[in-house]
């Protein structure tokens, strides 16, 4: 009994051995590593088999070890060939990115004819009223310059717009921003993809 449980214990250590092959460096180098070692556990348990008491138990054990030396080296074999395959290569995506910052301001809006003639207006009938003579139409002068102005400034600021600006980094390393006239909803760190001019999640 002792004899056959020390048989079976190698057999079972023989179906290790891939285990330890695959710590070598390349596939074929591990193949070898597992062919010596199925042989040098072949020989062991052949030499175990020769000390049974009657042939039919030897017999048994032979064909028992080289079972286990059969199934090792195919084992070995399906190894080699799947180490061997090359890996697959990710796909990459020229258009993915990352979000880097988001920032917020305000345009200022395009003045018309309007906001220059109403406040040139104002600022005459302002200036008429100061003082008499040279000196009125001097002021009526530099009141309507000055309304005008600031009528073409106060058309600008009631026209202005809030504007957000997303800037991306691509994976490819270059740095783009893009512009929205509403909140995105993007903030620093999510991933995003450039499609049509525009970002959008991925």
């Amino acid at each position: 009994m002792n004899r056959l449980a020390s048989l079976f214990l190698l057999l079972l250590a023989s179906s290790q051995f891939p285990a330890i092959a695959s710590d070598t460096t390349t596939p074929n180098d591990a193949y070898k590593a597992a062919q010596e070692a199925a042989a040098s556990q072949y020989a062991a348990d052949k030499k175990l088999c020769a000390e049974e008491s009657t042939s039919s138990v030897r017999m048994q054990c032979l064909r028992d070890a080289n079972a286990e030396y059969t199934k090792a080296l195919a084992a070995a074999k399906q190894k080699l060939a799947a180490d061997s395959k090359p890996k697959p290569i990710a796909p990459t995506c020229a258009d993915c990115g990352q979000v880097v910052g988001v920032t917020t301001g305000t345009k200022e809006g395009k003045s018309g004819p309007l906001g220059i003639i109403g406040g040139g207006v104002a600022g005459a009938i302002l200036g008429h009223q100061i003082g008499g003579g040279r000196g009125q139409d001097l002021a009526t002068i530099a009141g309507a310059a000055g309304g005008a102005y600031a009528g073409h400034k106060v058309e600008e600021k009631l026209k202005s717009t809030k504007f957000w600006s997303v800037k991306v980094r691509l994976d490819s390393g270059e740095e783009r921003a893009f512009e929205f006239d509403h909140d995105p909803g993007f903030s620093s760190g999510d991933l995003v993809k450039v499609s049509g001019g525009s970002v959008t999640r991925r």
